[in-house]
């Protein structure tokens, strides 16, 4: 294997990172010094060490958000449960927001560069949610939503809509609105009673318990910003 891929998927740095620190002297392989771009280890035989001082950690998580938690950045009286709390890890913060009633998929970090590439209005990320509303749905109404709808004075990006029963359905969104999934169907005569997001680009949901989160896989955060060293 690549000393370089090594390195990458141990979750110390990207591969381009890993260059960086081979190229420094930085990489240690049996005790040695290797700065040779390329070079190959055996990652049942060879020991390698990675000098990481002044390197920042970055971390990435990915959170279930129970009913009842808020996004918001510090608890009050009123919302007293926020998504931070529920992750022990210092400086981290939420990219995007879910609001109090929904639950599902919310990502973690102290990387501003990625949260600036996910919130930006041009990045278009598809954001995915399960959709369950008091009453069932009809067809022209799912075809509406998807054509776009008026919201806050501009017509909704086109969205993409998939049936799962009378009264349930998928729906992606790639903007991020105030309630907008919730405001969207009330403009077609429907209200919500449950609403989860499942996926963020090519992150989903998946079976990851309500309330529990993992760490963001090497290649999982490579895909969004290919040059950030996961954790």
């Amino acid at each position: 294997m690549r000393l370089n891929k090594w390195i990458a998927h141990q979750g110390i740095a990207s591969r381009r990172a890993a260059d960086r620190l081979i190229a420094e002297g930085r990489v240690r392989v049996n005790g040695g010094v290797i700065d040779q771009m390329g070079y190959q280890v055996d990652p049942e035989r060879d020991t390698v060490e990675v000098d990481t001082d002044g390197m920042a950690t970055r971390v990435y998580v990915v959170l279930n958000k129970p009913e009842g938690v808020t996004t918001q950045p510090v608890p009050t009286a009123d919302d007293p449960r926020i998504v931070i709390d529920m992750v022990p890890i210092d400086g981290l913060f939420p990219i995007g927001r879910l609001d109090k009633a929904t639950t599902g998929l919310i990502l973690l970090t102290n990387d501003g560069t990625l949260a600036t590439a996910l919130n930006h209005p041009e990045a278009q990320v598809d954001k995915e949610y399960d959709v369950t509303l008091h009453h069932p749905i009809e067809d022209g109404a799912l075809r509406h939503l998807e054509r776009g709808v008026p919201l806050f004075g501009s017509k909704t990006r086109p969205a993409r809509t998939r049936r799962l029963a009378d009264n349930r359905f998928l729906l992606t969104l790639t903007e991020g609105r105030n309630r907008q999934v919730r405001r969207m169907c009330r403009k077609v005569g429907s209200h919500v009673a449950a609403l989860s997001r499942v996926r963020i680009g090519h992150i989903h949901l998946q079976d990851l318990p309500q309330g529990e989160w993992r760490h963001l896989t090497p290649e999982e955060v490579a895909a969004f910003l290919p040059d950030a060293p996961p954790r």
